[in-house]
């Protein structure tokens, strides 16, 4: 709106942002947020909470609501900003749809993550009941900053969660990013994603790899924002995946749990005959190398029944099951029977 930006650049008002950054990103990098607020002359309010899935509730999406009003924002021209990992993204993403029925807000995520996931799209929500995400709503952002030098400050652990994600995007849709993976999965573990001079021949792998994850998962998500749709490739790894996070929190991070889903439907789709031995094994060793975890003892056999139980309940009563068809290449399946997928499970206890 030309009137909204005159007012807001000419001068006669104050720019105010309301800012919610996670409490371990705060100590990390909030004397350089405030700096920049300072520096720009924006009056502003920085809330630093914990925002972890145990804290990931309705409770802290008010004590937000309770701090945005006390600031008192103009919710046309003052967007909540939200600087922290997928779990501020979506608690901060709900607050703001919520306030005054819609706020606009912005996305900085600082994890590998939610610099390749949670940026994307329009969900956000909070647990509830034990249930991940049970309560939310479909409210896109008005921007998402991506900036990877956030990312250079995070553990390991970390780095290898995130790629969990890239890896469910390079399995579903492309061939090219599961090469790159393959080839240069140590080497962006190692260097957190950093851009150096010096890994001239590894080319600029973390450039590739984030571009080509957030492209593949815009490709995915953009057609079917609001998800009427309900076949949904990104779904793969999301089957088993949030029953089983819930279940044994906090021991598994998100990304841990969706590639341990991955690597049981890597199995499913070869009992089917949809991928061979060699692909299946190429998969599991692509997820050893980016050091994913490839089984979990809670994942059990009644775990995966109820998962798959709770899948059809909110899927129009068709399991809707990605799987992969090769490298890079899948399909939905809604005929796979009990007994494949026992028989798949054995296996991959076994293996």
């Amino acid at each position: 709106d030309p009137q909204q930006l005159e007012l807001a650049t000419s001068g006669k008002r104050k720019l105010r942002r309301f800012i919610v950054i996670d409490e371990v990103v705060d100590e990390l990098y909030g004397s350089k947020v405030r700096e920049y607020f300072e520096e720009n002359n924006v009056q502003h309010k920085i809330l630093a909470l914990p925002t972890t899935e145990e804290t990931k509730s309705m409770d802290l999406v008010l004590n937000i609501l309770q701090e945005v009003q006390n600031f008192s924002i103009d919710r046309r021209t003052e967007p909540i900003i939200a600087i922290g990992g997928g779990v501020c993204l979506d608690i901060v993403g709900l607050a703001a749809s919520l306030y005054r029925r819609r706020t606009p807000y912005i996305r900085v995520p600082t994890t590998l993550l939610s610099y390749v996931d949670a940026s994307v799209g329009a969900k956000n929500g909070v647990n509830f009941l034990q249930c991940k995400n049970k309560l939310g709503g479909y409210t896109p952002p008005v921007a998402s900053f991506l900036d990877r030098s956030f990312i250079q400050s995070i553990p390991r652990r970390h780095i290898s969660n995130g790629l969990g994600e890239i890896l469910k995007m390079a399995l579903m849709k492309h061939k090219g990013l599961f090469d790159l993976l393959k080839s240069h999965g140590k080497h962006l573990l190692d260097t957190k994603f950093q851009s150096y001079s010096g890994s001239a021949n590894h080319g600029d792998a973390a450039l590739q790899t984030t571009r080509i994850a957030i492209e593949t998962m815009l490709e995915e998500l953009a057609p079917n924002l609001w998800e009427d749709d309900l076949d949904r490739l990104v779904d793969f790894g999301h089957l088993i995946s949030p029953e089983l996070e819930m279940r044994v929190l906090p021991s598994l991070m998100h990304g841990e749990a969706v590639n341990i889903d991955m690597a049981f439907m890597t199995y499913v789709a070869y009992m089917r005959g949809l991928i061979t031995a060699e692909e299946k094994e190429q998969i599991i060793q692509c997820m050893r190398g980016l050091e994913l975890p490839v089984w979990h003892s809670g994942c059990s056999w009644p775990l995966i029944k109820k998962a798959l139980m709770e899948r059809l309940k909110h899927s129009g009563g068709q399991p809707r099951m990605p799987l992969p068809t090769g490298l890079g290449m899948a399909d939905i399946f809604n005929d796979t029977t009990e007994e494949t997928l026992e028989r798949a499970y054995k296996l991959w206890v076994r293996d």
